[in-house]
């Protein structure tokens, strides 16, 4: 196959440094950890102007016009350099906080990290999640990489409120049958987000969603992130609250969830459904789940049953020991524990948290945010109270 040509045509400009002073630190840190992955976001701005996007919480929503920070090469140096950086291992994300990789003066920058991180023999993880239009042409540049694991997650929702969801669903919609379609070295998944009740969840929308799972392989589906910053701007632009409270987590209510599993167990036509991003992710390549999903056996009652097979193969309870020297490494205090689920540690952030679990292949959950029985580490709202099987 020949390499098509991805370099820009004109390059986004980069932001001096009096112009990235005024950014909040959170966002000119370009590299954070979250859980599926080590989120590489050296570009910034967007007119996209989706009411619940987590720029929001960097105070950037009124950046439209993308600027990078730095450099690709810069880009791909500090990601590489990264002390929780580990070739082969480390899954990463590129440009899912503040900006979409798709975007026209965004798209070239992406191909040449990409191609930076292919042609170094890396073969980690790599999720690019958009909403925005997909090519064919673009398709010919995300197979011509050889080694990167790579899968693209379209965002689609289905909301037709324009003033939360002023991009058309459509576009999403084609972008993700393209990407089907044209697929060949990497793995497309329909990303079903944000689920509200009452806004997205009607028999229609999910209808929608199983017309479109027959185009990815595999549809991950998850509610909203509905923090103080996003409920800030709901009520500055006079939208209707969702929900009577914030949360830390994500809200997908208990009874939107059991409508959507209900509508799925009725109909084989759907495409593999799973709660969790990297059990799609790592379902689509035929792996068992990075991220240790298979200790919180009730996520797994929806996976294909050579999914759960894999993921019970490749899922080994880690020596106390060993785990208590890298949580002590990294700053951990108080007890640390390794129970049937999860390991359990104190004083610990979620990127050193992510380290371990990345690490082990198995859980690593924060003592003081315990996540609860069937509630998948999702917030409380819209969820009873429920004791779950005892840790072993």
């Amino acid at each position: 196959m020949s390499t098509p040509a991805i370099g820009p045509r004109r390059a986004l400009p980069i932001l001096t440094s009096d112009q990235t002073g005024d950014l909040k630190k959170e966002l000119a840190d370009v590299i954070e950890y979250r859980k599926s992955g080590l989120s590489l976001n050296w570009i910034v701005g967007c007119p996209l102007d989706c009411g619940y996007c987590v720029r929001h919480l960097f105070h950037n929503f009124e950046m439209k016009v993308p600027r990078r920070l730095m450099s690709d090469e810069e880009a791909v140096r500090q990601l590489t350099g990264h002390p929780y950086f580990r070739a082969h291992k480390t899954p990463i994300q590129l440009l899912n906080r503040a900006t979409d990789p798709m975007l026209p003066a965004v798209k070239p920058h992406l191909f040449n990290v990409l191609r930076q991180l292919d042609e170094r023999g890396l073969t980690n993880h790599v999720l690019v999640i958009t909403r925005w239009r997909v090519e064919p042409d673009d398709c010919e540049v995300l197979n011509s990489f050889a080694n990167l694991r790579l899968t693209i997650l379209v965002t689609h929702s289905n909301i037709q409120d324009e003033r939360i969801e002023p991009v058309d669903s459509g576009i999403a919609a084609r972008s993700l049958r393209t990407l089907f379609e044209h697929a060949e070295r990497y793995r497309t998944v329909l990303y079903w987000r944000p689920i509200v009740p009452g806004l997205n969840d009607a028999d229609t929308d999910i209808a929608r969603a199983r017309e479109l799972s027959r185009h990815a392989h595999a549809t991950v589906f998850t509610g909203l992130f509905f923090r103080r910053e996003i409920a800030a701007y709901y009520e500055q632009h006079g939208l209707d609250m969702p929900y009577a409270d914030t949360a830390r987590r994500k809200i997908m209510p208990e009874a939107a969830e059991q409508r959507i599993l209900d509508a799925f167990e009725q109909d084989a036509s759907w495409g593999p459904l799973f709660r969790k991003t990297s059990c799609g992710v790592a379902y689509t390549h035929g792996e068992a789940d990075y991220n240790g999903h298979y200790g919180i056996r009730e996520l797994c009652d929806i996976c294909p049953a050579e999914q759960i097979t894999k993921c019970r193969a490749a899922w080994v309870k880690p020596d106390l020991t060993t785990v208590t020297r890298e949580a002590r490494a990294l700053g951990a205090t108080g007890e640390v524990e390794v129970t049937g689920r999860a390991i359990v540690v104190e004083g610990l952030d979620e990127p050193p948290r992510y380290h371990l679990q990345h690490g082990f292949g198995y859980q690593c959950h924060d003592r003081a945010k315990p996540h609860h029985y069937r509630r998948h580490g999702r917030a409380e709202i819209g969820w009873t109270a429920e004791d779950g099987p005892p840790a072993a």
